[in-house]
């Protein structure tokens, strides 16, 4: 009986995770993960308890004090948006060291726009076609006025703050 009601307790929490209005959960065909395909947050991510790899990642990156102040003063004039893949291995090594980097510097929530995609790299509404995504994580910033300034794909130069605060840089 108690495997039982364990069993049904986990199907409707399951189910009730698949009714998110803004992404899918799906078991990876190619592995025993987990593809979260749509609208996400950190919040999200770090509710998966089998998502260790972004709070391990998070909490082993040490970022450089030196870019992390030039974020801190300037990254908040410019909105981001994301593309990953929970099942990349790419995004698993980059994700966590951007979302560390961006609580640092207490980057808007408001500001950041994240869509996890499926290994065909889909989104759950076909968002990866307005920004050409073709491989992830994809990471790409945007002035004020909405124009692209820049955009990490798939791995960085020298470290995601570095890379970033070029872009920034490259636009005084």
């Amino acid at each position: 009986m108690k495997k039982i009601l364990t069993a049904l307790i986990f199907m409707i929490s399951m189910n009730t995770i698949a009714q998110n209005t803004h992404f899918d959960i799906s078991k990876d065909p190619k592995g025993d993960g987990l593809i979260f395909k749509g609208l996400i947050t950190f919040e999200d991510l770090n509710k998966e308890p089998t998502f260790t790899w972004l709070k391990s990642g998070s909490d082993d990156y040490a970022p450089k004090e030196g870019w992390v102040t030039y974020l801190q003063n300037n990254l908040k004039r410019f909105s981001m948006v994301v593309f990953l893949g929970t099942w990349c291995d790419d995004s698993h090594y980059l994700i966590p060291k951007l979302e560390k980097v961006l609580r640092t510097i207490d980057y808007p929530k408001s500001l950041l726009t994240m869509y996890g995609v499926d290994r065909e790299k889909k989104t759950k509404n076909g968002e990866e076609k307005k920004y050409g995504i073709t491989l992830v994580p994809t990471i790409i910033v945007f002035d004020i006025d909405g124009k692209e300034v820049g955009r990490v794909t798939e791995s960085v130069n020298k470290s995601i703050e570095e890379d970033i605060a070029s872009f920034l840089s490259n636009r005084h």
